[in-house]
């Protein structure tokens, strides 16, 4: 194959999605240098070079982080608790800061990666849902053991544990940040044509990921659909002995630090494990992309049998301990709910009251699990005759499919309208999870006109309990178009966890105070 010449590339191409490439630093230099060296060899001369090493930072942030959580909590617990004259202190700031800091490790807090989904959630946000967590699985070990230490006690003493976990979160996450344009991973597709146009159009049209598409490889002489992205070699429809010297030539040429493979017959079985073995032995990371969509990395467990891998995918949670908990904490949290914002439920009613005519709360049916019909407590934000004014306002309604929002509805009140802002119209519904047609967590619950027009993939929607948020809730709200809207609602119902729903409980927090997307 003789010689061939690489220009010296300005590693600074393409932006990805998350920020600018990662900067040169002396390890990736050296990296790009033995690549260079391959690249630049004979074919006959390829094979032989070694492995790249690969410099792998110092754990030392994690376990600072986990020590930083352990003694920030365990710490003022212990003064609290000896302050408050509750038996014995130490035992039980020693076991609230183990069950703490263990219980962040598990949910991934102290990884540099932490796990991805709609669901997730990082920083402080995340340290509000980790401790909303604690203080329910202290509560069980409250009336396990007969614990004689007075519960509203304890909760204010592993308050400050809260706030620590924040603030550290906080500063482990802000150079990140900073940095966010270097983590982004620059990703090299190989695969056929359909496959890659496929895995371009995801990755380029969302940014909930850290992946930046610098080039692609396609597999054959068929033409990419997907514009603007640079090709800088094919590879034969049939194994060629050329594949690995191919792929590296693309990394090297664009800086890409994970090849990506779409799989297909044409790039599959022997021929992709020869590719995994020639990068792999050169320091290349190597990812395959898999055809399931809409499922929780948690519910897929890879097994072997018969020199196959395979992916075992977990049923979605529809009954067992998971959902006995849910339910718990629903009933639980709505009635805490209710008695804690009493004061604020009863100076809202009377503003809506006083305000315009018409009755307090707004009172309609709607559907829920199972498509059983239930009656849904809202206030009033509307006029009176809203309903009737809906049928002439249909042919404006900025939104596909069958639900219907406007931005600027003028049916809506001006107390209304700072109610929808805050989403406080929403709070009566605290009513409907106490009696069990609603849950604090789930899909936006549906009229029955609109439920009516479901087809078979919006139908499961209504597998499970409809929720007071969601997904949609802190994704955008009303500023989602229908079919995003069912998309993070199927998400919801096939990977929903308990620590999950803890997690969106904390994210509503912060999507109610900004705002976007309420009207």
């Amino acid at each position: 194959m003789g010689h061939v010449e690489i220009p010296d590339t300005d590693l600074s191409g393409p932006v990805g999605l998350r920020g600018a490439p990662r900067p040169r630093t002396a390890a990736s230099r050296n990296r790009t240098a033995a690549l260079e060296q391959l690249w630049r060899a004979p074919t006959a001369q390829r094979d032989p070079v070694g492995p790249v090493p690969v410099r792998r930072k110092p754990a030392h942030g994690p376990v600072l982080a986990a020590l930083t959580d352990l003694l920030g909590l365990a710490g003022p617990a212990w003064l609290l608790l000896r302050a408050g004259d509750q038996p014995r202190p130490v035992a039980a700031a020693a076991v609230a800061g183990l069950l703490w800091a263990g219980l962040r490790g598990a949910r991934g807090r102290y990884t540099d990666r932490p796990r991805n989904g709609p669901g997730g959630a990082v920083g402080a946000v995340g340290a509000v849902g980790d401790w909303l967590v604690l203080i329910g699985l202290l509560a069980v070990l409250h009336t396990a053991a007969g614990s004689p230490v007075d519960p509203a006690t304890a909760v204010v003493a592993v308050a400050p544990g809260l706030l620590v976990a924040a603030a550290v979160a906080g500063l482990r996450r802000w150079p990140r940040t900073a940095r966010r344009a270097g983590r982004a991973r620059r990703v090299l597709l190989v695969g056929e044509a359909s496959g890659v146009d496929r895995a371009a159009e995801l990755l380029t049209s969302r940014t909930d990921h850290d992946l930046s598409l610098v080039a692609a490889i396609p597999v054959g002489a068929a033409r990419l659909e997907l514009e603007g992205v640079q090709v800088p070699g094919r590879l034969a429809s049939c194994p060629a002995g050329d594949d690995v010297p191919t792929v590296l030539g693309g990394v090297y040429a664009h800086g890409a630090d994970l090849v990506l493979v779409a799989p297909g017959p044409q790039l599959s079985g022997d021929r992709l494990r020869r590719l995994g073995w020639g990068l792999h032995d050169r320091g290349v990371a190597l990812s395959v992309l898999s055809e399931l969509t809409g499922v929780a990395a948690e519910r897929v467990r890879p097994v072997t049998a018969a020199g196959l891998t395979l992916l075992h995918i977990a049923p979605p949670l529809r009954g067992g301990p998971q959902a006995v908990a849910k339910n718990v904490l629903d009933r639980a949290g709505a009635l805490f709910g209710l008695l804690a914002l009493a004061p604020l439920l009863l100076a809202v009613a009377l503003s809506v009251r006083l305000s315009s005519r018409g009755p307090v709360f707004h009172r309609q049916v709607r559907q829920g699990q199972h498509n059983r019909p239930f009656t849904m407590w809202k206030f009033r934000t509307m006029v009176a005759d809203a309903e009737q004014l809906k049928a002439q306002l249909a042919v404006v309604n900025e939104v596909d499919g069958p639900l219907f929002k406007m931005r600027s509805d003028p049916r809506v009140t001006p107390v209304g309208r700072m109610l929808r802002r805050t989403s406080i119209d929403e709070l009566p519904q605290l009513l409907n999870v106490l009696l069990g047609h609603m849950s604090l967590v789930g899909p936006r619950p549906p009229l029955p006109e609109e439920a009516s027009r479901y087809d078979e993939r919006e139908h499961r929607r209504l597998a499970v309990k409809p929720g007071l948020t969601g997904l949609w809730q802190v994704s955008g709200r009303s500023d989602l178009s229908w079919q995003e809207t069912v998309s993070l609602d199927l998400w919801y119902v096939d990977n929903w966890s308990v620590a999950a729903d803890m997690g969106l409980l904390a994210r509503t927090v912060r999507a109610v105070t900004d705002g976007r997307g309420a009207y």
